[in-house]
């Protein structure tokens, strides 16, 4: 049987001085692949488990 653990981490990011909703979003999309921003189990929300 195979089961699945799925486990969601959240964090709330205030970024200021972007013209747009659009910019930011891209600024934070560029800086979580580039690591900059790291979750971790701090960041910790939510946890399922299912089976397949």
């Amino acid at each position: 049987m195979k089961l699945v653990i799925r486990e969601t981490l959240e964090r709330i990011i205030d970024l200021e001085g972007y013209e747009s909703k659009e910019e930011a979003l891209a600024e934070l999309k560029r800086a979580y692949k580039n690591e900059e921003v790291v979750l971790d189990s701090d960041d910790f929300v939510h946890v399922e488990f299912e089976a397949c």
